[in-house]
């Protein structure tokens, strides 16, 4: 019987503890990315030579989400991205802009956005480009 009421108590401790809007794990604050990273295979580098790609994002949320801050993990990438807030049922992109010169081999470049809802939720999404950068042939 004491066995009993003591699994009770640290049961309803423990449902008290948790948030009562605490997000499932995976559920985002309403921007859903077909994709998160994108290869762009071997390219050829060199002073000039960039690689672009466009990454899209469906609000599927009940409100407004937008893309607060979207910082590169390094200065050959550069993001740009809808500045205003996406509302339910729109599409929004995030362009991202891998300049080459002075890069060879693997590379592998983060972007981590912080995007925040209407409701005040925010989290962050980290998008990838990934590839191999061949040298121009004088170096």
């Amino acid at each position: 019987m004491i066995k009993k009421i003591f699994i009770l108590i640290v049961a309803t401790v423990l449902m008290a503890a948790l948030p009562a809007n605490a997000k499932k794990p995976g559920q985002k604050v309403g921007l859903e990315f077909p994709e998160l990273s994108y290869d762009f295979g071997t390219v050829n580098g060199g002073e000039g030579k960039y690689v672009v790609h466009e990454f899209t994002f469906d609000n599927t949320g009940d409100g407004a989400v937008a893309i607060i801050s979207a910082i590169a993990s390094c200065g050959c990438t550069r993001p740009e991205y809808t500045r205003k807030p996406v509302v339910p049922g729109k599409t929004g992109k995030v362009k991202v802009t891998f300049n080459t010169a002075g890069q060879k081999g693997e590379i592998n470049k983060d972007i981590k956005l912080r995007l925040r809802a209407a409701n005040g939720k925010s989290e962050q999404v980290t998008l990838r480009i990934s590839g191999v950068v061949v040298p121009p042939a004088n170096d």
